[in-house]
């Protein structure tokens, strides 16, 4: 039987419920000779959800902000009710839906470890067993006799995380607050997870934008899109799906997107353009298959010591890899005009998906910037994968091998050794 099941499940809010005093005279107008009153439109934040979770499984809920994904965690956390529809949950839940979720700010980070442990229907021995735990998960021995109130917000995430992750709840309910915690906290709080799933079991359902780690700790993954379910099933395939649904919302958005520049006045980008192996013009480019990179500039007066860089970066700003011509390139003097920089690259290690580059000019001894912009072009990488690359950025130029080891001689070393 299933721990929960979520059964056409459908949650309306009516939208702009205030309404104007203009608004409040015309409607009691239209009351008082018998028409019908204007009502606002209902947004549906589910539209007719079904689903069950089986005990033991780990379930990742993706999609875009607005998906629905919060919306249903409260539901399955008891916080809220559906218009229509049900939610069976057969077990106790542990939701860590928002920072200070389950947190009294009154109350002291102690006594919100026995709050929460009285609401799961722990008894307090066994409450108090677990306290030590608890307090040195969180890293907040110096502080736990301090009203919440007082905690930062990272501070409170930790105190949630950790009594929710302590305690003996069937159901682990965690959405995307794990952000808000130090780096070092969020390695513990998924150690931790990983050690709840694997080792104790425990039904966990994840809400996160941090997509590879669904794609690590899940089993299954539900991809809701504007209130309904687009698609559920094996991680890798859901995930995947969600990667190329973003990647063409981000190519049809590549006009709209504003690029970062600063620039002594020195030098203008007049222009940067890909071109493939055939020598062809792209805006695309292939995995595997060798291109170019050319930027053309203007340069409107004279630089000594010139050095180029170029690099590439996901749409969300992470530094994915830097190459620059000072070992390739010697320009003590760089006359004022156009010139066009062209860089090779052999084999495109990048995997398929939306990338942006950016590019940068230092000139004299002390490498003072002269230009430098990110997000200068949007382009996309295609092409098939082998069966040997699963996820990430690149494709590593690398093969397994066997190699045979001879029992007898390795015996006879370690004899040797001893």
């Amino acid at each position: 039987m299933p721990i929960i099941e979520v059964n056409h499940v459908t949650k309306e809010y009516q939208l702009g419920h205030i309404s104007s005093l203009k608004e409040n005279v015309v409607n009691s107008y239209r009351r008082l000779v018998g028409k019908p009153i204007h009502k606002r439109e209902n947004f549906k934040a589910l539209d007719d959800i079904s689903f069950s979770i089986e005990q033991g499984e780990v379930v990742g809920i993706i999609g875009h902000n607005g998906a629905g994904k919060s919306t249903l965690l409260k539901h399955l956390a008891n916080i809220s009710k559906p218009t229509k529809g049900s939610v069976i949950v057969r077990g106790s839940v542990a939701p860590l839906i928002e920072v200070g979720a389950g947190v009294n700010p009154e109350l002291t980070g102690r006594e919100n470890i026995y709050l929460n442990g009285a609401i799961l229907g722990i008894p307090k021995k066994i409450i108090q067993q677990k306290m030590d735990e608890i307090i040195e998960f969180s890293e907040l021995e110096q502080f736990i006799d301090t009203p919440v109130k007082r905690y930062s917000s990272g501070m409170t995430v930790k105190l949630g995380f950790s009594i929710a992750t302590s305690l003996d709840a069937d159901i682990l309910i965690v959405d995307e607050v794990l952000a808000v915690g130090d780096l070092a906290f969020q390695r513990k709080c998924f150690d931790r997870m990983e050690d709840m799933i694997k080792r104790q079991g425990k039904t966990v359902l994840l809400v996160s934008h941090n997509i590879r780690q669904i794609q690590r700790l899940c089993n299954r993954v539900i991809l809701l899109d504007h209130g309904r379910i687009n698609m559920q099933g094996e991680p890798q395939a859901v995930c995947d799906s969600f990667y190329e649904q973003n990647d063409k919302k981000i190519k049809a958005n590549i006009d709209h997107t504003k690029t970062h520049t600063i620039a002594s006045g020195e030098v203008e980008l007049v222009e940067l353009y890909f071109m493939d192996h055939a020598k062809r013009k792209v805006d695309s480019l292939s995995y595997n298959e060798n291109c170019s990179i050319h930027f053309k500039i203007n340069v409107l007066e004279e630089l000594e010591d010139v050095t180029f860089g170029f690099g590439f970066h996901t749409t969300d700003f992470l530094y994915l890899t830097t190459h620059n011509s000072e070992e390739q390139l010697n320009i003590n003097r760089l006359p004022a005009g156009d010139h066009e920089l062209v860089c090779k690259v052999k084999r495109l290690p990048l995997l398929p998906g939306i990338y942006s580059i950016r590019f940068g000019i230092t000139a004299g001894q002390a490498a003072r910037d002269v230009f430098y912009g990110d997000s200068l072009k949007h382009f996309q990488v295609v092409g098939d994968i082998p069966i040997t690359i699963r996820d990430g950025f690149f494709a590593l130029n690398a093969h397994w091998m066997e190699k045979n080891i001879n029992i007898t001689e390795t015996a006879i070393i370690s004899t040797v050794v001893v």
